[in-house]
């Protein structure tokens, strides 16, 4: 039979990963002499629920497996060996569901997709186990129970490649060694079929974490070539193992449009038109906001520091510039992520009127006497408009590549590239 195993919350902010935790035990289930079907899944979840890990990615993949029992007893041995269990955060949840059950998958693909996008609770998860008698493993609160399910019903029309390789055990926890100028080479000789390896403006890899987990780099990309051709040219410490996945990583999964809700959620994230109503203003620490009138009244937005030259688009925002923004709606405010300027209002400048016959300005006479050019004698009455060259062109801009979200769509990867300012 064949069998969707899915698996998350494995790891905490101080160490593990689910990605390599599920590549451990696929190898573990291939050496028991099942056989792993196609590539594995990486199914990035809401990315604004408070109590996720890091990436809030969970895991899966199917299986060719005569024994459930002993499908399901391996990946508790792997579970019990690798995950973090100690932290008090970290509550695994692996689940179990047959391929050919057409019903529970249609189920599943529907809870999923609120998963990605919405906030669910363990009583959903646990409701949806209860009722189709799904095999499962659940270990303290089982939160985890819920990204599995989402992994497994997962649906994705738009998705990703992604090879992440791992450290060896000796290195976890140590900096990563590796060579920077082979990550921007690599990116030279593939980029736009691999995207946000590395992050021209701001001078970084950003395909290397930072954090204390076994990845050592993850490289991104359109094709299981495209990543393969970048991977051979990075020169790195020796890597343990590394794993292609299938994800929905730079899809724009996780966003509503306006049109699908009828009120703005917290801890959702939405594309919203609107017109500036109130220009930028720029707090201590570089964080920069201003204000859109929508059809959910006035929405407040934001780009923080770490979104770096992004801010300089939004600093030039007017009045009456229409807008559309792309983000995470997080204490009543979008944390942009995107934003397409729709028209760009006319700014007027009133200025002395210029001189019909030497084309200089004129001179004021005093208060309410107009104005008069000393050469020629020449005069009017009062000033003129004039209309300022904005220093701003409409279209799509994005943050650079080290502030983009895991679900984030870089430009380079929209169908109709003509208006798109894309940052590399």
């Amino acid at each position: 039979m064949r069998v969707w195993v899915g698996i998350d919350d494995t790891d905490s902010r101080d160490g593990m990963c689910t990605t390599y935790l599920a590549k451990v035990l696929m190898e573990k289930i291939e050496k028991e002499g099942f056989s792993i079907l196609g590539l594995p899944r990486l199914i990035r979840l809401n990315p604004n629920i408070p109590f996720k890990t890091r990436g809030n990615g969970a895991v899966s993949f199917l299986v060719e497996s005569e024994s459930l029992p002993e499908l399901v007893e391996i990946t508790n041995e792997v579970v019990l060996e690798h995950a973090e269990l100690d932290d008090e955060d970290t509550d695994p949840g692996a689940v179990f569901i047959d391929a050919n059950n057409d019903e529970i998958l249609n189920t599943l693909y529907r809870f999923s997709m609120r998963v990605i996008r919405d906030v669910v609770s363990m009583d959903e998860a646990l409701f949806l186990i209860g009722k189709y008698l799904i095999p499962h493993l659940k270990y303290k609160r089982g939160r985890g129970l819920i990204g599995a399910l989402a992994a497994v019903g997962a649906e994705c029309r738009d998705t990703t490649i992604e090879l992440l390789a791992y450290r060896r055990k000796e290195n976890f926890g140590r900096m990563r060694e590796f060579n920077p100028d082979s990550f921007f080479l690599a990116d030279i000789v593939t980029y736009p079929e691999t995207f946000d390896t590395v992050d021209w403006g701001n001078d970084s890899v950003v395909s290397v974490p930072n954090s204390p987990d076994p990845v050592l780099f993850g490289i991104r990309g359109e094709s299981v070539s495209a990543i393969m051709k970048a991977y051979e040219l990075l020169e790195t410490e020796e890597i343990d193992m590394y794993q292609i996945f299938v994800t929905n990583q730079a899809t724009d999964m996780h966003l509503y449009s306006e049109d699908e809700v009828a009120g703005l959620l917290e801890n959702r994230s939405y594309i919203l038109g609107g017109k500036v109503v109130e220009e930028p203003s720029e707090i201590e620490g570089g964080h920069v906001f201003f204000t859109v009138s929508t059809r959910f009244g006035e929405i407040k937005c934001a780009a923080f520091e770490p979104t770096k030259q992004f801010r300089n688009v939004v600093r030039k925002l007017k009045k009456g510039d229409m807008v559309v923004v792309f983000g995470s709606y997080k204490d009543e405010t979008i944390n942009l992520e995107k934003m397409k300027i729709e028209s760009l209002a006319k700014i007027y400048q009133e200025l002395n009127p210029i001189c019909p016959e030497c084309g200089k300005r004129m001179e004021s006479e005093g208060r309410k006497k107009g104005f008069r050019c000393k050469r020629c004698k020449t005069k009017a009455k009062e000033k003129i408009r004039v209309e300022i060259k904005r220093e701003l062109e409409t279209g799509y801009y994005e943050v650079p590549p080290c502030a983009r979200r895991h679900l984030s769509k870089p430009l380079i990867r929209m169908e109709n590239q003509t208006d798109c300012h894309v940052l590399r």
